[in-house]
């Protein structure tokens, strides 16, 4: 039942987006140029990261002193680094549109804006953000999904020509979950090749980067994004974790040995607000790594994964390290965000609601019999994660631009 709040914001929507589409149209005046492709991630708050970023780099390796591309970056933050041969520009409605308006391809990890208008001689490739999640999205939210974000959702999957999958749980999901009925392409995520192509290399990379000893134990804590479209409404908000991270050090050492290191992870829209996670007391044990740009590239370095409901957890079991759920706020969350797209029970990651359940399931992990449920569950959701899902999506790019 739409209030009338929700009614007269979705009026408003539409209004909005009436003139976006127009001033599209407009500057239709601007020819597409061949080759130019346009990122973006999360909205622009996000940098040089996920699945865009390994598609960009694939494009450059390929196009090494060619110049056939020109490689635009959206982004809201424009002290976010890039590579020399990517151009970062202001994401601001005008540069926004003039770009999307004259490139040949988008590639994006969420949502276009409300009213963006393609040509029919472009290419736009959503890659999404989350490939095998935990958090119920589209039509899956039942009652919980506001009518604003059915309509900005079944907007931008209208433009979009190709959605990317990891795994044949996604490609029968997607359609309900992203109010998708076009072509859906099983390459794999991008943004987990490194985990099978680099990983050796960033292990020890990152522990350099941030001053961790060469035999130091790295768990990452990425609790995932809250909030979101709320009746309309954008919130974005962040407590300060229950964790107890000295008694959970203290587990990994008992059961693990080692000298263990915290690396704390916001997510990217909540990085792009605050500098790090809110935390009373750190030690020199605790990194932040929330304004690092890509997780996965610090995530290949870590030796354990803890999170509550991201499907980060998915991505770190390729790597077969342990994963586990710390979720303290599991019925509140269900509350208000709807019925996960999993039961606990049916996956392989051990699951705990109290800092002192934590504290023993990690000293009672089993390797053998995790890494074991681990592989027959990915192989029964049909999961393709082969270090070649960069190559699979750059091919469907390249063979676009080499026919336009």
């Amino acid at each position: 039942m739409i209030n009338r709040e929700e009614e007269k914001n979705i009026k408003e929507r539409k209004r909005k987006a009436y003139v976006i589409n127009w001033f599209y149209r407009m500057l239709r005046i601007f020819p597409v140029k061949k080759g130019k492709i346009v990122f973006t991630t999360f909205e622009g708050d996000g940098g040089f990261c996920c699945n865009p970023r390994y598609i960009a780099e694939e494009l450059l390796r390929r196009d090494e002193r060619k110049n056939n591309y020109e490689l635009i970056w959206l982004v809201n933050n424009m002290e976010r680094q890039f590579p020399k041969d990517i151009r970062k520009v202001k994401n601001t409605f005008l540069n926004r549109a003039y770009h999307l308006v004259t490139a040949q391809v988008w590639v994006d990890n969420s949502r276009k804006e409300y009213g963006t208008s393609k040509r029919k001689n472009q290419l736009y490739i959503q890659t999404w953000h989350a490939a095998l999640e935990f958090k119920p999205v589209g039509k899956f939210r039942g009652k919980l999904f506001p009518k604003i974000a059915y309509l900005v959702s079944r907007y931008d999957s209208k433009l979009a020509d190709y959605v990317l999958s990891n795994s044949d749980w996604c490609t029968r999901m997607y359609p309900k979950m992203l109010l998708y009925d076009g072509k859906i392409l099983k390459t794999g995520s991008p943004r987990c090749d490194i985990f099978t192509t680099k990983r050796e290399k960033l292990y020890s990379m990152i522990r350099e980067r941030y001053g961790i000893p060469a035999d130091g134990k790295i768990v990452m804590f990425a609790p995932t994004f809250r909030g979101g479209g709320q009746k309309g409404k954008r919130q974005v908000y962040a407590e300060e974790p229950t964790l107890d991270f000295v008694k959970m050090m203290e587990a990994l050492h008992k059961r693990f040995g080692g000298t263990w290191y915290v690396f704390l992870r916001l997510h990217p829209q909540l990085a792009a607000q605050m500098k790090g996670v809110p935390l009373k007391e750190r030690s020199k044990y605790m990194v932040d790594v929330s304004q690092a740009d890509d997780m996965n590239e610090v995530l290949a370095a870590a030796d354990v994964f803890i999170t509550d409901y991201s499907s980060s957890a998915f991505d770190a079991a390729n790597m077969r390290i342990p994963v586990f759920l710390y979720v303290d706020d599991l019925r509140e969350y269900v509350q208000d965000r709807g019925e996960l797209m999993w039961d606990m029970e049916e996956l392989p990651f051990a699951v705990a609601e109290t800092n002192e359940e934590l504290g023993e399931k990690i000293v009672g992990f089993n390797e053998d019999v995790y890494v074991r449920n681990v592989g027959a569950f990915l192989r029964e959701q049909g999961v393709l994660e082969d270090g070649k899902a960069s190559e699979r999506s750059t091919d469907v790019i390249q063979n676009f631009c080499l026919r336009r």
